[in-house]
């Protein structure tokens, strides 16, 4: 019997495998709706094939069906344009599990390029989402952007001209954003109130800021941690900040390398880092007014090691910058702390232990007494910075299908 029910179980795994189709779509025609209608018509296993050739849209796209690769001919064989756009939503928003989005491109969205929400297993392949008119604050927010997601990759992707984070990823857990390069944007690449994320073998130029490490408050999921930045090329970033007004992304300085922000386990080790006139690397506080009771603003336990840091901090853009670097000398230092520790977070009935594993050296000690309070600052430059080793975050490990792709 149970032999019987093996063999059973067998042929309907075949079956299945043998029932999944291929879905064409070819330019011409009304392309909204051939691309909308296969996507609603796919079926868990299916692979939605957009043949090469540019596809004007006049709205979003959207994707509910779990287990479905879209994929076109190459990003600069199949284009989605979104011109036309008449919605102010994403491009295409994927709210199903186990989807794939490869080989394609996707350019002038009014809002996101490509974003998923909710959904575990989402992959990101060998895409482009770009604003072709360049850096401009009417572009859409972020380039390709997993929300609330588990388990995302995103590899082979580029993106350039967001108006917040080309490469972004906020509220999401186990993370690989790996060979991509995100170039005149905003911020690069951001990892925003995410668990376990590994950033690396990316190239981030041309933004105002190239990869940010960030912690919000008032989200539903905070608390970040667990990030390795490692093996990427963060260099001249030098685009002057163009992001909508309000967005907390607009105050990134200009020329900003790598940022970490109120966010704890964040390892930064093994990048070139140059040619961003602000600073190599910035470790700082959230500063603005919060409400919430569970939010640490302080960023804790954070290491920077072993990069090759060029020449940054010639020209510093935050508030005070410029005064900061003339008591240092000229410039700005490789490593960049506000120096906050004594300081007790809302809900809090202590100051929360904070460690620093910077070696990177010399390393600019600011002393702020509490986050922002730039008049209190009391730099110090120091060779390095270092309460002693911090353990670092375990590789991510997707699951195998996915690693694989």
């Amino acid at each position: 019997m149970k032999t019987l029910l093996i063999t059973v179980g067998a042929a309907a795994l075949l079956a299945g495998q043998a029932q999944a189709r291929t879905l064409t779509v070819t330019p011409g025609g009304d392309a909204q709706d051939k691309l909308q209608t296969a996507l609603l018509d796919a079926k868990p296993g299916d692979t939605v094939m957009i043949a090469a050739g540019r596809y004007e849209l006049t709205d979003g796209l959207s994707l509910d069906v779990a287990n479905v690769t879209v994929k076109g001919a190459g990003p600069d064989a199949t284009i989605l344009s979104f011109k036309g756009q008449k919605s102010s939503g994403e491009g295409f928003l994927i709210t199903s599990n186990k989807v794939t989005v490869r080989d394609l491109g996707v350019e002038d969205t009014k809002g996101d390029g490509i974003k998923s929400k909710g959904v575990d297993q989402i992959s990101f392949v060998n895409l482009k989402v770009v604003w072709p008119e360049g850096p401009k604050s009417t572009n859409g927010a972020y380039g390709v952007y997993p929300v609330a997601s588990t388990n995302v990759l995103i590899d082979k992707v580029t993106v350039s001209g967001a108006s917040d984070a080309g490469i972004y990823v906020g509220q999401s857990k186990n993370i690989v954003v790996k060979n991509s390069t995100a170039q005149f944007n905003v911020a690069g690449i951001e990892i925003e109130n995410s668990m376990n994320a590994d950033v690396h073998d990316n190239l981030s130029t041309h933004n105002a800021g190239g990869i940010l490490v960030f912690d919000l408050p008032n989200l539903p999921l905070m608390g970040g941690h667990s990030t390795r930045v490692f093996h990427n090329r963060v260099v001249q970033n030098d685009t002057k900040n163009f992001a909508k007004k309000g967005a907390i992304v607009g105050d990134v300085p200009t020329g900003t390398g790598v940022m970490v922000m109120a966010n704890r386990d964040i390892h930064v080790f093994d990048n070139e880092i140059d040619q961003n006139q602000t600073a190599a690397v910035m470790v700082v506080s959230y500063t603005q007014a919060y409400d919430d009771l569970t939010y640490n603003p302080l960023p804790r336990d954070i290491a920077v090691h072993d990069n090759r840091i060029g020449k940054n901090g010639w020209a510093p853009q935050f508030p005070g910058g410029d005064v900061i670097a003339n008591a240092m000398g000229g410039t700005i230092p490789p490593v960049v702390w506000d120096g906050v520790t004594n300081f007790t977070p809302k809900g809090m009935t202590a100051p929360v232990a904070v460690h620093v594993h910077f070696t990177d050296g010399p390393v600019a000690d600011l002393h702020f007494a509490a986050p922002g309070n730039v008049f209190s600052a009391k730099p110090q430059v120091l060779p390095t910075l270092d309460d002693g080793p911090i353990a670092e975050p375990k590789p991510v490990v997707l699951p195998k299908a996915q690693a694989a792709l």
